[in-house]
């Protein structure tokens, strides 16, 4: 079992005149000096300054998680297979194809044996790189190859600290989002602070390294940015132009790293909506934007040799229904209150029917199933009926696709963080009803300079983005824990803005008073001073043993977690792993871990035989799992999916029956005849039992 353990004997933006006064640092704006020049050259100080600053700060970010992350594991101490182990799970999966690019003779045999996989799934053929989001690995590898860097660093290193260089990115984009939206560098520099302050609610890039999100959200954070000042009125056409660009660049990037970047831009797509339909940005920026998310999204799709998830998404189906819609009903924005709330209405009943038609016209002209288990997991999690389907309990069972826990809000409390979003966010949602009313209320919507001035100083487009980004980001995060990451990042920019910005700096001082730097500072402190190290002795005695007293090609079944390490460590074959995105992989998932069911030692043979296992691995803290609650253990799932009664005292479903069999992974372990008929036992300790299979059955 993965442990840590304390280490033995160690102790220039162009703006309308209105916003000019806001490019100034705040606490000396009214110290400007008088005439053009000395203003230009304020400006100019400042903007150096504040860039400086960004760089620093996202610097500091970076080796302070790199320093934890060395903390935590002694990473460069551990052997090897201890620093592979550490890349649990699917982050485990990820790293192994960017070994395997590493190991391979040349390129060209390196991408043949991504597009030509036959490892990772056994007794099947597939392309990587058109399954999984691993062209980072990719280019990471190509990179390390080609750089004369071998001498100096090792692959591994170079491999986490470009993630770790990413947060620095990550961490600058957050510091310019929130600069631009105030005006004050300052601002940056706060949402920064808080970012880093709450870094146990905001990332856990220093323990999960390889995930796909930890190279996403720096893209995500950048595209926010340039959304940001894209925005903004009045733009030269060249800073438009290239501001596109820059979005369109980011949007390309995230996509291409994250297998959920569709779910995340649906939610930009739905903010775009609703602001375009309340006359809250111009309606050509809107348009630009949905142009670009399916320009990039399609162009990923190309490069994973047209991924069928990716055509069958609902953001391309929704983009296209927007457009057609807004084709459609050409005079949506003029009438009355009542009346534009009305055609209002329709619009969105209308886009709602047009995305659902076009989505299911499309997934069945492709025959696409991968996303089904999302829809089921969505449908169960929101009360629209219980289920017994296996990968939707899978993911409701999971603490991290639960709601987001209640003490969230008490950390992020500690650093004072939630008590100013709660404040910028209440200003900012009563100014958006102000004008979200005034502009239905237009009913010639013709108006005239001067009113939309007003209303463009109550709520600029670019703060309306923010707003009602913030605010879908948040019923996500609080719905599902995973997605908390999204959302209390962009906290700490929301939260600073609003606090930075000129039009409250009063309200910021009377908060002064709650300020207690003990809070913060001696906290940092204290994790870069607490030393331990990565300790997981049998996982490694595990892959070892493997590696030592097993064949090259031999096929090893067992949990998707566990494989994932098996690929990376020992370059064996598996039978499933933890990317789950594919319907006959999931089938391929539970029909393996039928090892942890009641189910006859000739069943579990026959059906691990069908995929090509030579050894199977079972694991106590799966087989006599404590960690769930009675209904969401794995072995309650495969009982519930296979019409079994569960074990223990609770009650069950009238229509369960009991199991003709005992549990297989705790009768195995008594060696009687009818297992050691088809199972051999060739390897044990404390946590894992490693069965050969019988080929002769």
């Amino acid at each position: 079992m993965i442990s840590i353990r304390q280490r033995k004997g160690v102790k220039t933006t162009e703006v309308p005149e209105d916003y000019a006064a806001q490019e100034a640092n705040v606490t000396l704006e009214n110290k400007l000096p008088s005439g053009g020049t000395s203003r230009r050259l304020w400006k100019l100080l400042s903007l150096m300054v504040g860039g400086t600053i960004a760089l620093c700060i996202g610097l500091l970010t970076s080796v302070y998680l790199a320093t934890l992350h060395e903390n935590d594991l002694w990473f460069s101490n551990i052997k090897e297979v201890e620093r592979e182990i550490s890349f649990r799970t699917e982050c485990g999966l990820y790293y192994s194809y960017y070994k395997q690019m590493l190991q391979a003779p040349t390129l060209m045999q390196g991408f043949h044996g991504l597009i030509y996989d036959n490892k990772t799934e056994s007794m099947r053929t597939i392309n990587l790189l058109q399954r999984m989001n691993i062209y980072q690995e990719v280019f990471l590898s190509i990179l390390y190859r080609v750089l004369p860097i071998q001498k100096y660093l090792e692959p591994v290193y170079f491999y986490i600290y470009t993630l770790f260089g990413l947060q620095a990115i990550y961490v600058t984009a957050l510091y310019i989002t929130s600069w631009l939206l105030s005006g004050t560098w300052l601002s940056g520099l706060l949402a920064a602070f808080w970012y880093v302050t709450n870094r146990i609610d905001t990332t856990r890039v220093e323990f999960t390294i390889p995930l796909r999100e930890n190279w996403a959200l720096p893209f995500f954070a950048i595209q926010i940015a340039a959304i940001t000042y894209f925005l903004r009125p009045n733009l030269r056409p060249l800073s438009e132009r290239l501001t596109l660009l820059a979005i369109f660049v980011s949007t390309f990037l995230f996509s291409l790293t994250w297998q959920f970047n569709q779910f995340m831009m649906l939610m930009q797509a739905l903010v775009l909506f609703t602001l375009d339909s309340l006359d809250m940005l111009p309606a050509a920026k809107a348009t630009w934007l949905y142009g670009i998310q399916m320009t990039g999204l399609l162009l990923v799709c190309i490069l994973q040799f047209f991924n069928s998830m990716i055509l069958g998404s609902l953001l391309i189906s929704f983009n296209l229904s927007v457009l057609i819609a807004r084709k459609l009903q050409k005079n949506l924005k003029t009438g009355s209150f009542l009346n534009r709330l009305g055609k209002l209405l329709l619009h969105l009943f209308a886009v709602l029917c047009l995305t659902l038609f076009l989505n299911n016209i499309i997934k069945k002209i492709l025959n696409l199933k991968s996303d089904e288990h999302i829809f089921k997991f969505l449908k169960a999690k929101f009360g629209f009926g219980a289920t017994r389907d296996f990968d939707a309990n899978l993911y409701l069972c999971e603490e991290a696709f639960g709601l987001l826990p209640f003490n969230t809000f008490g950390r992020l409390s500690d650093t004072l963080l939630f008590y100013a979003y709660i404040f910028v966010l209440s200003i900012t949602v009563m100014a958006a009803l102000a004008v979200a009313f005034h502009n239905l209320s237009d009913s010639a919507n013709q108006q005239s300079m001067g009113q939309m001035g007003k209303c463009t100083i109550i709520l600029k487009p670019e703060t309306a983005y923010n707003l009602i980004h913030t605010i879908l980001f948040g019923f996500l995060a609080l719905s599902t824990m995973r997605m908390k990451y999204l959302w209390t990042s962009h906290m700490c920019v929301f939260a600073s803005f609003g606090l930075c910005s000129p039009e409250i700096w009063e309200l910021l001082l009377k908060l002064i008073h709650l300020y207690n730097p003990k809070r913060f500072w001696p906290g940092m402190m204290d994790e870069l001073s607490e030393l331990r190290e990565f300790y997981d002795p049998d996982t490694v005695e595990l892959m070892n043993w493997i590696n030592s007293n097993t064949p090259r090609k031999a096929v090893f079944a067992g949990s998707m977690q566990l494989l994932a390490g098996v690929k990376l460590c020992t370059g064996r074959t598996l039978t499933n792993h933890p990317h789950y995105e594919d319907n006959s992989l999931r089938e391929r998932t539970k029909a393996v871990y039928q090892i942890y069911a009641k189910r006859s030692p000739e069943d579990v043979h026959a059906l691990l035989r069908s995929f090509g296992a030579d050894y199977v691995i079972l694991e106590d803290s799966i087989c006599y799992e404590r960690r769930h609650q009675r209904g969401c253990r794995l072995r309650d799932l495969l009982d519930i999916a296979n019409g079994h009664m569960m074990d223990g005292p609770g009650e069950n479903d009238p229509d369960l029956k009991l199991a003709g069999h005992p549990r297989f992974c705790e009768e195995i372990k008594r060696n009687l005849p009818p297992y050691t008929a088809y199972f051999t036992r060739v390897f044990q300790n404390k946590t894992f039992h490693v069965y050969k299979l019988s080929r002769n059955k």
